[in-house]
């Protein structure tokens, strides 16, 4: 039994797809499937079900799951507790990064981290808050740049990036350009074009809306800001971003405060512990880059 085929076999249980587990252990599929068969024969048992496109856990992978995570934990706190020891760091870490962030300090925390610690493996992945959060809580993610409705998730630490007002944001030549501020109950008589369900700037406009027991028409949804920015200079709906965001586009687009959203966007930085070196040190590069007090 080796600690890459219990590693393959957590990561096709979380994933519940060998093709998602492949993509994320970075072998080929058949790969995975060939270690876990291996895995099975040792142990005298499946541990998954194939028979439906999800692969689910039997009684024995359930009963194996538990151990499993506790045999990796072990042997990473193994290495950890050696590298501290000689002041060398190894191993990996995972950083996940919201779809469509242009957040460049992210990129040159990553940077400096690796001319520091080259012994370190550096994995990025994009994906929607909600999930990032999850993979963070589950162990799956060491770090996340995530948007939020909230400061501090649920269980986690986090280090705010940005914190900002929601905007509405129209071409010029529309009924709302020339106005200091919009209410959300006026922007529902306009179509609207925003962030997909998931992510932090979508739930503060959501939870905005839900307070005043309004459902305004999302028409048009987006995961990125620049095709949000597109969408509302071709007269297709209103946009409704952060106010930073909006900055980007002032030469063609026009932000209108939404005045009743009080809760505001926040950008953070979200982990789980930093009983891992690799974290305590990529927060001190990643407060540098982002120009945030230690």
């Amino acid at each position: 039994m080796e600690l890459r085929q219990l590693e393959y076999f957590v990561a096709v249980a979380e994933e519940r797809n060998f093709t998602r587990a492949a993509e994320r252990v970075h072998i080929s599929q058949s790969g995975v499937s060939a270690q876990i068969r291996q895995l099975e024969r040792e142990l005298g048992a499946e541990l998954f079900d194939r028979s439906a496109r999800t692969a689910t856990l039997t009684v024995a992978g359930k009963a194996a799951l538990q151990h499993a995570r506790a045999a990796l934990a072990a042997a990473a706190a193994l290495g950890q507790a050696v590298g501290e020891v000689t002041d060398l760091i190894r191993g990996r870490l995972t950083v996940g990064m919201v779809i469509g962030c242009t957040i460049t300090p992210l990129f040159d925390a990553l940077a400096a981290f690796n001319r520091a610690h080259p012994g370190v493996e550096i994995s990025l992945l994009e994906d929607n808050s909600d999930r990032l959060v999850e993979g963070v809580r589950a162990g799956a993610v060491d770090l996340a740049l995530v948007g939020t409705a909230t400061a501090t998730p649920d269980g986690l630490d986090a280090l705010t990036i940005i914190s900002e007002r929601l905007v509405a944001v129209v071409p010029g030549g529309h009924p709302l350009a020339t106005r200091p501020g919009v209410t959300l109950r006026e922007l529902g008589a306009y179509p609207l074009v925003c962030m997909p369900p998931g992510t932090g700037l979508r739930t503060v406009f959501d939870r905005a809306c839900a307070a005043q027991n309004l459902q305004p028409v999302i028409a048009l949804q987006a995961g990125a800001s620049d095709a949000i920015a597109d969408l509302a200079a071709r007269g297709l709906a209103v946009a409704v971003l952060s106010e930073s965001m909006a900055a980007h586009y002032r030469d063609r687009l026009t932000a209108v405060a939404i005045d009743d959203v009080d809760l505001p966007a926040v950008l953070a930085l979200v982990w789980r512990s930093t009983r891992s070196p690799a974290v305590r040190e990529f927060l001190v590069h990643a407060r540098r880059a982002f120009a945030l007090p230690g």
